[in-house]
């Protein structure tokens, strides 16, 4: 029989264990030829290499689920594996983990797993690790904006930064909304309706509010965004194809220190009464080959929506 070490980095060993080696022994119950003996940051394996590294992919899965929330439970040891041993008989044992375990960004509501499922989705989680400043571009239904805030709140949640801001220009696509009855707050939430969405799949209701109501995380106008230099934080500008050149300068100007920015874009959506006016293609131009800066072109392949959209984006684009 072979033998192998898992040394745990960066992690306390009882987040993996858990209290009184629960999670570990349930995550044995998968391996019953495998010796699994841990001990401090260690754990010895005896055993076939299949099991060893199916065993050590697990460990690397539930570590990074344990990255996005509090405490580890058996459920999570049991979502790792794509099908699930009868715990009984245990006659069969998967050999594989998730492919959204692995390419996961952070964990949702429900234990709901929000990860990269795309070519350029992969692309924007990759990039985001080496740049300041990404630009994401493509059509609706590609996952920009949704991948641009899974990035955010992971950002958040692992204290990488300590505000989260999310905003879009206010300009109407083809309806009036500037007569809504209600406060400033109210007129403007049908156009952040889309960020509020995306943050209640991957935070809870009761939390969300809280961390708005502190600051944590923001949600406004691009407007409110002069005159502001935005430090520690992750800064996402949805629908940046209704900025102006003068705008799109603006909010980059407004970066500080230890901060992260994404700009998603669709530039067969310009909802500007004068289509020249988007200062998202020119802006592209004079930043894109400086370095420290990223831009991906999505395309309908990445749609993950209904898959008539991929169709009816193509449709409209010939």
């Amino acid at each position: 029989m072979a033998e192998k070490k898992i040394q745990l980095q960066n992690i306390d060993p009882i987040d993996i264990y858990g209290i009184n080696d629960r999670i570990i022994n349930h995550l044995c119950s998968y391996f019953p030829d495998l010796k699994v003996t841990p001990r401090d940051s260690t754990i010895k394996l005896k055993g076939t290499y299949k099991d060893m590294d199916t065993f050590q992919n697990a460990i690397e899965a539930l570590t990074k689920i344990r990255m996005h929330k509090r405490h580890l439970n058996t459920d999570d040891v049991d979502s790792i594996f794509l099908a699930k041993t009868d715990k009984k008989t245990k006659e069969s044992k998967p050999a594989v983990m998730s492919q959204d375990q692995k390419d996961m960004i952070v964990m949702g509501q429900s234990g709901k797993v929000i990860s990269a499922r795309t070519k350029h989705q992969k692309q924007l989680v990759k990039d985001y690790a080496t740049h300041d400043l990404v630009f994401a571009l493509g059509p609706a239904g590609t996952g920009k904006t949704y991948t641009a805030i899974a990035l955010a709140v992971r950002a958040l949640q692992n204290k990488e930064v300590r505000r989260l801001i999310l905003t879009r220009p206010a300009v109407e696509a083809g309806e009036r909304l500037g007569f809504l009855p209600g406060d400033l707050k109210e007129k403007l939430d049908p156009y952040l309706q889309p960020l509020y969405d995306a943050l209640g799949d991957m935070i809870a209701q009761s939390k969300l509010k809280e961390l708005m109501e502190e600051g944590i995380i923001q949600i406004a106008p691009l407007a409110y965004m002069r005159g502001r230099t935005l430090e520690n934080a992750f800064v996402i500008l949805d629908e940046a194809q209704n900025t102006s050149l003068g705008q799109l300068k603006m909010f980059l100007t407004r970066m500080g220190n230890n901060s992260k920015f994404i700009v998603t874009g669709d530039m067969t959506q310009i909802d500007l009464p004068n289509k020249e006016d988007s200062g998202l293609e020119k802006g592209i131009k004079m930043l894109g080959k400086i370095k420290g800066i990223a831009v991906i072109n999505f395309s309908t392949e990445d749609i993950v929506r209904h898959p008539l959209v991929s169709k009816i984006v193509s449709a409209f684009e010939k």
